[in-house]
């Protein structure tokens, strides 16, 4: 006899990275999945180094639908997956996995796209005719050159310590159009409108080393970090001339809003979930 009361379990879900337990993900799942009237189960999942693979295999055979993943694995969730998107496989990084039907992983990369609607929407500022720098070269960066391309800044720069790395960066995004690429101290004496931190600097509370007068009359600093109080680049952006400074929580909730319209069909509202991890 079947028991009327045994309704269908919650669909899984998960964030993997190292270390996760600071995740808001979760959270923004769950304001999201009752937003929209959907039952979910979403938690997160510390990996060890080199243990992605075998964690998702495991996700994955419990039933699991659908994973985030963050630092440092978004290079290896690229290899795994068996089908990526267009920006996933341009960007050589994979933030999102669904599994589909047959067992396969999709993998997509949504950070761009949440970090250009987190800009243009929630800010309120366009990137199109603007001067754009991109501090760092790593995963960071992969993920949010193309979005920002498609936007057409006027001109986008890409800055790293390392100069080859960032010239071999922006050779995989010249389909898209032109980035100029420079060292920090190659910066002294220009200006942008939009200057993003996207390097690794913030986690542990460090500084590329800028130049000062780097910010155009009312720029915006974006630092692609989040924390409960600014981070030291937005400190230092404060007082050396930005307009407007901004964290990257407004992308993490973004950027997670396109990972759910991925794996549920329905875009939610991302307004007061910000508004609610704000407060």
């Amino acid at each position: 006899m079947t028991d009327p009361f045994d309704f269908e379990k919650p669909a899984r879900y998960a964030v993997m990275g190292n270390p996760v337990t600071h995740s808001k993900s979760p959270r923004i799942h769950a304001q999201f999945a009752q937003q929209v009237g959907q039952r979910i189960e979403y938690t997160a999942i510390q990996v060890d180094p080199g243990g992605l693979a075998q964690a998702v295999d495991q996700f994955r055979a419990s039933g699991g639908r659908g994973l985030n993943i963050t630092v440092p694995f978004k290079l290896d969730a690229w290899r795994l997956a068996g089908r990526l998107s267009a920006r996933a496989e341009q960007a050589g990084a994979v933030n999102t996995l669904r599994v589909e039907a047959d067992g396969t992983l999709y993998g997509d990369n949504t950070d761009g796209a949440g970090l250009v609607r987190d800009i243009t929407h929630n800010l309120g500022v366009a990137v199109a005719g603007k001067t754009v720098l991109v501090l760092g070269a790593g995963g960071a960066a992969r993920g949010i050159l193309g979005p920002l391309l498609e936007e057409k800044p006027v001109r986008l720069t890409l800055a790293n310590r390392t100069v080859p790395r960032a010239r071999e960066l922006a050779e995989l995004f010249a389909g898209l159009g032109e980035i100029e690429v420079c060292g920090f101290e190659d910066l002294a004496g220009r200006h942008f409108d939009i200057v993003s931190n996207a390097t690794s600097a913030s986690l542990h509370g460090e500084l590329p080393p800028l130049p000062d007068g780097l910010f155009a009359p009312g720029a915006l600093a974006y630092d692609l970090m989040y924390a409960d109080a600014p981070t030291v680049f937005l400190r230092w952006a404060g007082a050396h001339g930005a307009g407007r400074l901004a964290d990257g929580l407004g992308m993490l909730v973004e950027q997670a809003a396109e990972s759910f319209f991925i794996w549920r069909g329905v875009r939610p509202d991302t307004a007061p979930v910000i508004a609610a991890l704000r407060s």
